[in-house]
């Protein structure tokens, strides 16, 4: 389980990262790498989004779940007397 956790959490996202660096394209003979953008803007709001979508909209969704089943379990459970 906790092989899982680093794996998606933390090996995952810095695979990626390293990899995306790394990685190349040939453009009309060029060797272009694909971490090169048009404009600074373009590169903060993919960086945002990848961010976004890949680690904080996850990580949110997971909180939710997990306050969801705590509330669930906290206020369906009748107490023992």
């Amino acid at each position: 389980m906790y092989g899982g956790i680093v794996f998606i959490w933390i090996f995952n996202p810095v695979y990626q990262i390293i990899i995306g660096v790394l990685i190349t394209d040939i453009i009309k003979g060029t060797c272009v790498p694909w971490g090169v953008y048009s404009s600074y803007a373009a590169e903060k709001a993919v960086a945002f989004l990848v961010l976004f979508f890949a680690y904080l909209l996850p990580l949110m969704a997971m909180l939710f779940c997990y306050y969801r089943i705590v509330y669930t379990i906290k206020h369906k459970v009748s107490p023992t007397v």
